[in-house]
Parts: structure tokens; C-alpha cells; sequence
């Protein structure tokens, strides 16, 4: 099981960009995406994220995710279908005793909204994954830090990103040493949900130690301090100009899907 939001290496020019200009695309990107409702856009920019993972040659972390973003998007849409109730009815669940009204049950309006929901979040996990897992710790700081972000803010960032991968190897070797001691919860979703209970309650313990050394760590490299360190140098190459063609391009299509084409 690979490691979630972690750093991978690699040499592509994905890899090598400035940490400043992904930021500023992943945020152009995650911005349009909640302030556009037409889904030949949200697929435009999903199909621009998956080249992006395949240029980079990090298309299997992104596909490792694919089965979560299924269940998340059917959750969504089915939450959406029974709870909005807007436009032509395709489905009625329980009808209307007045001729009158409609009746409850699935609308086009939830669909839609919930097809565009699932989409918007695709293209967010999508894109802020690709950015962690293609960016090294110490260009994300620099790049966090280009933006004047409080120091205080990008070190939680930081440690919660890397809290993440730990968690998830911390909670594998509990559920490990627990299948060594012959526990058995069952099969099945039941089984499932009784199989949490003994690993969450020592990670829960385990993460709470780990912040208490944490904490000391800082002190102890004098964090209290507030000595400035020296930064790595912002260095725009080539790969840069080509992310600056490639934003025109998205706030083109953008343009023309939402202001020409209405």
C-alpha cells in the first residue's frame, strides 16, 4: 500500500517547476473549478490534470485514488438526487396524494447538481494531490513562504501533511500486529466497522505521544527563537513559461464556455 500525499521523486518538469508557480496553477485551477457549473469545463480540466500525471509519470498514484473518488461521487450524487428537488422528475419515490404536486423522488436539477459536485471535488483532490506528492517539503515552505504566509501557518500545513502518510503506515502495522494475535473481526462491512475499534483507539494514543515529542523537537531546535533561516532561491525556468501558456489556455476555454457560449 503506497503512501497517500507523500513526496515522490522524480525528474520530470513537473517535478522540476517552481513551487510558486504550481501553487498559483493549482489555485487557478481548484478556483475555477467551484466558480464553474458547466461540466464540459470541469471535464476539460480533469482531462488536463490527468496529462499533467502522465507527463510527470505519477498517472499510478493518481489512478490508486480513482476508486475513492467513485464512492465519493456516488454519495454525492445520490445525497443531492434526494434532496434537491429542482427540474423535470425521473424517478418519484413516493408520489403525491394532491394532483398538483410532483411528488418526492429524483429530479433532473439533483443529478445535474450532483454530477457537478463530484467533478468539482475530482478536479480538488486531483490537483492538490499531483501538487504534494510532485513537490518537495523544503520548495513547498519556500513557495508558502514566497506568498508572505505566517511561519506559524506553514509549519501546521507541513506537519499535516506529513501526518498523513504516518498515520496511514502507523495504522497498517497496528492492524498488522493485531491480525498476529489472532484477531478476527469477520467478513463483510461488519466486519469492517468492528476491525476501527482496535486501531483507532491506539493510534489515537500513538499520535498523541508523537506530538508531545514533536513539540519538544521545535524547542529544542530553537523554533521558539524566531532565527531566520536562509531560503532556497525562486528560479522560473522554461517549464514555467510553458505553465503560463498553459493557464492562458484554461482561462480561454473558461471564457468561452461561460461568456460566449451561454
Amino acid at each position: 500500500m503506497s503512501e497517500i500525499l507523500q513526496y515522490i521523486p522524480g525528474n520530470s518538469p513537473l517535478h522540476h517547476l517552481n513551487p510558486v508557480t504550481k501553487l498559483l496553477l493549482v489555485i487557478l485551477i481548484v478556483g475555477l473549478c467551484v466558480m464553474s457549473s458547466q461540466i464540459p469545463f470541469l471535464c476539460f480540466l480533469i482531462v488536463v490534470l490527468v496529462f499533467g500525471a502522465l507527463f510527470s509519470g505519477l498517472i499510478k498514484e493518481i489512478i490508486s485514488q480513482v476508486p475513492f473518488l467513485i464512492l465519493l461521487s456516488f454519495f454525492l450524487v445520490l445525497l443531492t438526487s434526494l434532496t434537491v428537488q429542482e427540474g423535470d422528475m425521473l424517478f418519484t419515490i413516493l408520489p403525491s396524494t394532491e394532483p398538483s404536486v410532483a411528488g418526492f423522488g429524483i429530479t433532473l436539477g439533483g443529478l445535474l447538481f450532483g454530477v457537478i459536485l463530484s467533478l468539482r471535488f475530482i478536479v480538488m483532490i486531483t490537483a492538490f494531490q499531483l501538487f504534494v506528492i510532485a513537490t518537495k517539503p523544503s520548495d513547498l515552505v519556500t513557495g508558502l513562504l514566497a506568498f508572505r504566509l505566517p511561519v506559524d501557518y506553514v509549519l501546521m500545513l507541513l506537519i499535516a501533511l506529513r501526518f498523513i502518510p504516518s498515520l496511514q503506515l502507523e495504522a497498517k502495522r497496528i492492524h498488522e500486529a493485531q491480525l498476529c494475535r489472532g484477531y478476527n473481526p469477520g467478513t463483510g462491512v461488519s466486519g469492517k466497522i468492528r476491525s476501527m475499534k482496535p486501531i483507532m483507539i491506539p493510534l489515537v494514543a500513538n499520535s498523541l505521544a508523537k506530538t508531545q515529542v514533536l513539540g519538544l523537537t521545535l524547542d529544542m531546535r530553537g523554533y521558539r527563537a524566531r532565527k531566520k533561516l536562509p531560503l532556497h532561491k525562486l528560479i522560473f525556468g522554461a517549464g514555467d513559461f510553458i505553465c503560463a501558456v498553459l493557464v492562458i489556455v484554461i482561462l480561454a476555454t473558461f471564457a468561452l464556455l461561460h461568456f460566449i457560449y451561454i
